[in-house]
């Protein structure tokens, strides 16, 4: 069965969720109320001395042995014990999972996460409001988000802002299970440990005792865990994943930002069928495409997707509908990784152009489901639609805006590969197969690649880079580069030079912002030359015809432009007798 890159292979739907992948080794490489206030140093609990020092394995990462607050979070810690003074509270405040993590790392973190040991968020808040209006001073956002045991949310959280930071405040939990099912049928307050062990990585099971200025790990290995760099499971990963099957995705998430290694037991778990059956039940798409989007914009994606791939988790992640044309391809989803993966590089390699986070964020999309670009659905009114679509609206139920951009992208790319050899070149062909909305012999010959490029950035404007980008990787479009892709032939530099070239010549064109250019006639001046007292198809032609002229003559003004309208419509008139 040979494989081509426009993947018009045979696969039987039923075979979209697959066994374990085989990888090549480099692709997973993978006091009073105003009083001055300081709070002490936070320093860990000796540990006990190792045997021989000789003996110890050297730690991968380095974490610091104390927490440095800064200055707006030593306000609100100290906002918080005054509440608990005013109000006589023996509850313990401990920050909770990654503001702790990050910290340790020297990282910096505006996500403060707080847990009770005594009583709900959401009258612990009620209690820092009053205070905050006995110091003069006024709690803003206030909100109390309930739980929802179905999406696997099993806590309510109050959330307020305080000097300028949002706050989550959440009590301890121990929860019951039922034998058949993972939603809790009972929950009460629990202890530090108990919530601990609840956490979905040991690396987030750290506690910041506010009361008493210290790093708590009640789970004895998140510190050596984040040393080492082990992603791990505080309890058995099957039954952590099954509680929350979401933590399957924050887990690769969290491997592939710090550039981690997931535990074994782990990656077993990850990949069982009971979790990928609960991950597609209990999980709404919104959450399961935010992890992916943070995947996507963070500091590695292709390490991110290679694990979902390699987990046998793409399918389940990246739902497609039932009636796709095409068939799919089994090895589909080792492709779209391998053209992440190329992308990724070559976006490191281009120094010509640097990509905005936005237009970084929507390439990566769109090399991952390049190999579904030409792939489409029918949807109730048996209209063919593109599978990117359903994928960007459906399974992650992301912005349309985003579905919307990264489809122009694969379509733009097609006119990029039949341009780019004109603009390497420079030689006057005209390029075949390609409906431009234009006819190319209303465009003198010296202007024809010009005019082309120009109506081709006006379609896709600002994001022209990224389809250049997609059309260098798949240029010349009569080779099957999926082999190469899969085997990470990328030949980067070949492609880097390309790129470079093409952009350069656009620029020299003066047609990099081409989008921004005004027309120089407007319809109603061409409906008094057309004698037309309405608008209408017409018009519309005339308009795209008049652009065409713009971008041959950049010089021309808006009176040799009504001239050449008179003198062609003149001619057509004269032909139509």
């Amino acid at each position: 069965m040979k494989l081509l890159f426009s993947l018009n292979l045979p696969l039987k739907l039923h075979s979209l969720i697959i066994p374990s992948l085989s990888f090549p080794t480099s692709f997973l490489k993978f006091p009073p109320p105003h009083s001055p206030f300081k709070f002490p140093t936070t320093r860990f609990p000796s540990p006990k001395s190792m045997t021989t020092a000789i003996s110890s394995p050297k730690p991968l990462v380095q974490v610091k042995d104390n927490i440095e607050l800064t200055e707006t979070e030593e306000k609100i810690f100290h906002r918080l014990l005054g509440t608990l003074r005013h109000f006589n509270l023996q509850t313990q405040l401990r920050v909770a999972g990654g503001w702790v993590r990050d910290k340790l790392l020297g990282k910096d973190c505006y996500d403060i996460d707080i847990a009770l040991d005594n009583m709900l968020g959401s009258e612990f808040v009620d209690k820092v409001r009053e205070y905050l209006l006995t110091v003069g001073e006024e709690a803003q956002g206030v909100a109390v988000i309930p739980c929802n045991p179905d999406q696997s949310k099993h806590l309510e959280t109050a959330r307020m802002r305080i000097f300028d930071m949002w706050i989550d405040f959440v009590n301890l939990r121990c929860e019951e299970y039922s034998e058949n099912s993972r939603i809790p049928t009972k929950q009460k307050f629990g202890t530090a440990e108990e919530d601990a062990y609840r956490r979905d990585l040991t690396i987030n099971s750290l506690f910041y005792n506010i009361n008493l200025s210290i790093v708590e790990d009640f789970t004895k290995r998140g510190i050596s865990d984040l040393k080492f760099g082990k992603i791990v499971t505080p309890l058995p990963a099957k039954a952590t994943f099954m509680d929350d099957p979401l933590r399957v995705l924050r887990a690769i998430r969290f491997c592939a930002r710090f550039e981690f290694t997931l535990d074994e037991e782990l990656k077993e778990a990850a990949a069982c069928e009971e979790v990928k059956a609960a991950l597609a039940a209990k999980i709404s798409r919104e959450r399961i495409g935010v992890e992916i989007d943070l995947m996507i914009a963070g500091n590695q994606p292709v390490k991110a997707m290679s694990y979902i791939s390699d987990l046998t988790l793409f399918w389940t992640v990246f739902t497609l509908p039932s009636n796709i044309e095409p068939e799919i391809s089994e090895v589909c989803n080792r492709l779209c990784v391998a053209c992440l993966d190329a992308t990724w590089n070559l976006i490191q390699h281009i120094n010509c152009f640097t990509f905005s986070d936005e237009q970084k964020r929507l390439s990566l999309y769109a090399s991952l489901f390049l190999p579904f670009r030409k792939f489409t659905f029918k949807d109730k009114k048996s209209k063919k639609i593109p599978i990117v679509n359903y994928i960007f609206r459906d399974s992650l139920k992301r912005k349309a805006s985003d579905a919307e951009t990264v489809v122009n992208v694969h379509q733009a790319l097609e006119k990029f590969l039949s341009l780019i050899p004109l603009l390497v070149s420079k030689e006057e062909i005209q390029p075949n197969g390609v409906d431009w909305g234009v006819e190319c012999a209303d465009v003198p010959a010296t202007s024809r690649i010009r005019v082309l490029t120009g109506l081709l950035l006006r379609e896709i404007k600002d994001f022209w880079p990224v389809a250049l980008l997609m059309a260098t990787l798949l240029y010349p479009a009569d080779v099957d580069y999926a082999q190469d892709l899969l085997n990470r032939h990328f030949e980067l530099e070949k492609r880097k030079e390309l790129f470079d070239d093409v952009y350069n010549e656009i620029v020299k064109l003066g047609l990099e912002n081409v989008w921004e250019m005004k027309p120089l006639v407007n319809g109603k001046e061409i409906m008094n030359i057309l004698q037309l007292k309405a608008g209408g198809p017409l018009v519309r032609e005339w308009q795209q015809k008049i652009l065409a002229w713009q971008l041959a003559h950049p010089s021309g003004t808006s009176e040799e432009c009504l001239d050449w309208i008179r003198e062609t419509h003149s001619k057509r008139v004269k032909l139509d007798e």
